[in-house]
Formats: structure tokens, C-alpha cells, sequence
């Protein structure tokens, strides 16, 4: 992590679920220790900044995103104190610390929610969505929950519906009052206060709701397939306008604080045009806001190129593009874009390393990890319970690391079993990658290092170049060019000239390219001029 403030643009970072990191006490859940012994890995790694999936107490619903306390630490994980040193511990190696932030909703043990099932008149009431019910009885409208099923649940001591965009014990807060806002930005500078770099925000784009609480229009065949599936176009439930107003009053509170911290945006809309106002003018709003259109992609040059390039045309001057191809939600890249093919691995890793902007990495995706395999009896995702769908369960991407190919993986030393199934460490885990230096892990090392070292590959511009069917071009800053085939075939990319810094399978490191450039199926280089 460098001294500047915008640290983050020139950065790679991590994400970490800190259940399934590392284990240090022996109780089969990973722990904020866990993750303190295993910092000299994301050192070794390269990595800028790691971001924390949610820390807080909680009980666990929905797996740390129904959060009872935002200033606290789930005893799973450690204690406050801990936080603090495991804080202390990365800034002393260089890696910034930014937490999950939960403010769509809370649990429904959140100390607010208990106050406000009293009555209509008690405490906090009007600090979460309530609503009479509509005529006939029913829930106040047509909104629909992201896990299934109505967004209203019924409150019978009162006779009002309470609004949940997520689970029911996940009741959502009330954005237009005011004690609400200021309760956030007093959690962001108590956070900031004790040495957290900045936030993840879960759900940035769906904090206020329509005031007048109007059904969501029905979809049309034009809209993305996902809003299709879902048979709403979400529009008075989440993705309001107003929404940018608590994003700049949070950034104002970020950027007072010394050093300024960083905000990350959970932005998930499938529109180019929705996902831009997210950054303001670029200054003013996030700082960085995921690109689930890029997530959700196919791995193949045409969809991905036209997605990139229709970000780097339309963003503001000041504001920095974000890439990721992993995440809790969203799966693991080695299985989502590679389906266990580790050439076509090696290539998405390559071209996250590659584009301009800052990128994410998912623990896991440095060796190519692909999501395990959960037994129904042992599935802990309450998605795939709530909707009795299985293939919409989460758990696969959040099974734990393998650090070694011994029993326990290395994630955990103790007798119990693991909250989820390990998978098959012995097959793909960190030490024997660590010790192959044509590994993907080395690779992902490598490729880190170029771009620390290289300005073209951390601040450089990016700019198209012509390639065949298939291949993706492009010239970073003046000297360097990322060139990958996202084919089975062979092509011949022209007017490329250098050196190979890097090469996917690392057998062309160092090879001079005058002119033409042969690439085999899914192969990939990294030349400089």
C-alpha cells in the first residue's frame, strides 16, 4: 500500500470470508486470528487491501448480513481488541483493512428492530419500512424479497407489514429519516477512528425506498434476463435516485476523516446507465462501484471488451473503474467463466491484472479455486433453503481455503469438522502451488509485482488495439500490451512488438515478439516495449 490517498487506484485487493479463511482455535470456523497468521501469505502475494465479509455480531441468518451490532465483533470471530491488532498487524505490511457495511437492514435482534415491534408508537418505530395493509389485507404492494417470496411479513400486535428486501429477520431501515443517516455516519467514523481503511457497502443501490411505496412495474422482454426471471423491473423498491444523497453525505464524512477512507459499492444493476451515477461526479460519490454486468458476463472477448469499453467511455474524468470476477455471492471464477478448466483460469486472472482499474481478487482465485461441493445435509445458505432451489445456494463459493493438502487443509488443526465441507485440498491448495513456479499462484504473484512495478499497468491508460475473432487487445499506458485469446483456436494477433513480461502458461517469459504474435487456445501474454 503506497502513502497516497488513492492508494486503492493503484492496488490489488482481497477479499476475505472470514469464516472460511483460516481457523486458529480449532472450533471449525475461520477467525480474525486465522487471518493475522496468515498475512505474510497476502504479502508474499502482493496484495494492497483486504476487504472483511461482515465482522459483526449477529445471529447468523444470512451469515453475518443481519447485523445486531455495528460496533462490535462476533465472538465466532474474536474480539474488538483483536480487530484492532489484526488492523495494526496488515498496516504494518503494507495492507489496508476495510470492513462490510450492512446499512439496507439490520437483524431483527438488533437492539432498534426489538424496540420497534412495541407498537406503533414505540421506539424506532418509523427508523424501519411500515406499512398498512392494502386493501383486502394483503401486503402494502407487489414487492418482491431477493431470497423468494413477498418483501412484506406481518406484524400481528400491530396490523402493519414490515418491509424485508432479504430475509424476514432481515428488517429494512427507513433511509429518509434522519436518525438513521446519522447513526451511520457515526458508525463509519467510529470505524475510521480506529484504523479501518474503508467500507464495502452491501446493497449500495437499494437503501431508499419509494416514499409512496408504488408497485414495481412488471418486466418487459427487452430488460436483462435476471430482471426477466424476476418479473419486476425494481425500480420504487431499490435502485432510487435519491439513494445518491446518503452515498455523498457518506463521502463527505469519509473524506474529513485523516486518511480519508475508501468506499467500495455493492452496485448491483445491470444497466451501464444506472451503474455511472454511482460514481457522481467523480469525486463525490464511490469511490469504486463493482460492474456486475462484467460479473455476470460470459468469459469471451466480444461481451467483455464492449462492457469495459463502454466504462472507460462514459466514466467521469476523476473516477476509476473496478473489476472482479469472484465473490460470496456470485461464485468462484474457476467455476462461473472457467468450469474447472484452469487455461481458461489463468486468462480471466490475467485480464483482471491487465485492465485499467482496481482489482478484486476472491480468497481462492490466486490458485484457481473452484466452488466445493456442499452435501444438502450439510448446505448452511438460507437462499436455496427459502426458495427450495439448490443450484441458488451460496455455500459452494464459501467453502473453506486449502492451505495444504493434509487433513484439515491447513484451515483448521481441531478435531471438529469444518462449518462447511474443505473440497479436495489435496488436488489444489497454497504450499504446493507455492512451490511450482509455474503454478497459477505464481502467476497471480507475478503478474501483481508487474503491475506494482510497472506505472503503464497500475495508471496507464487503456486503449483497444485490433485483434482476430476471438482475442482480446489492448495497450496499457505507452509501453505495454495485454493480448489473450479467449478461444479454443489458434490466432495470430499483428503489430505487437517486445518482450514477454509474462505468458499464461509461462513457457514464453522472456521471448521477443516482432510484429506478429502467435496464441495458442486460451493463451495469454503480457508484452513490453
Amino acid at each position: 500500500m503506497t502513502d497516497e490517498h488513492d492508494w486503492w487506484r493503484h492496488g490489488v485487493l482481497y477479499q476475505i470470508y472470514p469464516r472460511s479463511y483460516a481457523d486458529s482455535d480449532g472450533d471449525g470456523h475461520g477467525d480474525l486470528q486465522g487471518i493475522r497468521d496468515r498475512l505474510d501469505h497476502l504479502e508474499w502475494l502482493g496484495i494492497d487491501g483486504i476487504w472483511l465479509s461482515p465482522t459483526f455480531p449477529s445471529p447468523n441468518d444470512d451469515w453475518g448480513y443481519d447485523v445486531a451490532d455495528y460496533r462490535g465483533v462476533h465472538p465466532d470471530f474474536g474480539t474488538l481488541e483483536g480487530l484492532d491488532g489484526l488492523i495494526a498487524d496488515a498496516r504494518g505490511r503494507g495492507i489496508a483493512v476495510l470492513l462490510d457495511l450492512v446499512p439496507n437492514h439490520t437483524s431483527d435482534v438488533h437492539p432498534w428492530f426489538v424496540e420497534a415491534r412495541g407498537g406503533r408508537d414505540a421506539a424506532h418505530r418509523d427508523s424501519y419500512v411500515w406499512a398498512d395493509p392494502a386493501p383486502g389485507g394483503g401486503p402494502p404492494n407487489n414487492w418482491i424479497s431477493a431470497f423468494g417470496g413477498d418483501a412484506w411479513t406481518f406484524d400481528e400486535a400491530s396490523g402493519q407489514w414490515y418491509l424485508h428486501n432479504f430475509l424476514p429477520s432481515q428488517p429494512d431501515l427507513n433511509w429518509w429519516k434522519e436518525e438513521v443517516r446519522a447513526e451511520f455516519d457515526a458508525i463509519l467514523r467510529f470505524w475510521l477512528d480506529r484504523g479501518v481503511a474503508g467500507f464495502r457497502i452491501d446493497v449500495a443501490h437499494s437503501m431508499i425506498k419509494d416514499r409512496e411505496l408504488r408497485d414495481d412495474p412488471v418486466a418487459g422482454p427487452d430488460d436483462h434476463p435476471e430482471v426477466v426471471a424476476r418479473g419486476i423491473k425494481q425500480v420504487y423498491s431499490m435502485n432510487r435516485p435519491e439513494g445518491h444523497e446518503v452515498i455523498k453525505r457518506w463521502r463527505a464524512v469519509s473524506d474529513a476523516h485523516h486518511p480519508p477512507g475508501v468506499l467500495v459499492g455493492e452496485t448491483y444493476v445491470l444497466e451501464l446507465e444506472q451503474l455511472l451515477p454511482f460514481y457522481g461526479a467523480g469525486e463525490d460519490e464511490l469511490h469504486l462501484a463493482f460492474n456486475f454486468l462484467f460479473v455476470h458476463a460470459e468469459l469471451a472477448a466480444a461481451p467483455m471488451r464492449e462492457i469495459v469499453e463502454g466504462m472507460e467511455a462514459a466514466l467521469p474524468p476523476a473516477a476509476w473503474p473496478v473489476w472482479t470476477g469472484s465473490n460470496h455471492d456470485a461464485g468462484r471464477l474457476a467455476t462461473r467463466w472457467a468450469a474447472g478448466d484452469e487455461r481458461k483460469a489463468r486468462i480471466a486472472l490475467m485480464m483482471l491484472l491487465g485492465l485499467r482499474g482496481t482489482a478484486f481478487l476472491y480468497a481462492g482465485d490466486e490458485i484457481a479455486l473452484p466452488d466445493g461441493e456442499v452435501p444438502e445435509e450439510r448446505e448452511r445458505d438460507p437462499v436455496a433453503r427459502r426458495t427450495g432451489d439448490r443450484s441458488q445456494g451460496r455455500d459452494g463459493c464459501r467453502t473453506p481455503m486449502p492451505w495444504t493438502g493434509a487433513p484439515g487443509a491447513g484451515f483448521t488443526a481441531g478435531g471438529v469438522e469444518p462449518w462447511l465441507p474443505i473440497g479436495d485440498a489435496a488436488g489444489r491448495n497454497v504450499a504446493d502451488q507455492r512451490e511450482d513456479p509455474r503454478s497459477v499462484l505464481h502467476l497471480v504473484r507475478d503478474l501483481i509485482a508487474l503491475r506494482r512495478a510497472e506505472p503503464d499497468l497500475h495508471a496507464g491508460s487503456y486503449t483497444s488495439l485490433p485483434a482476430p475473432e476471438g482475442a482480446w487487445v489492448w495497450r496499457r499506458g505507452e509501453r505495454h500490451v495485454v493480448a489473450l485469446n479467449l478461444t479454443d483456436a489458434p490466432v495470430t494477433v499483428e503489430g505487437v512488438t517486445g518482450t514477454v513480461a509474462i505468458s499464461a502458461g509461462r513457457d514464453r517469459d522472456g521471448t521477443a515478439v516482432d510484429g506478429e504474435l502467435e496464441l495458442g487456445g486460451w493463451d495469454g501474454v503480457v508484452v513490453g516495449g
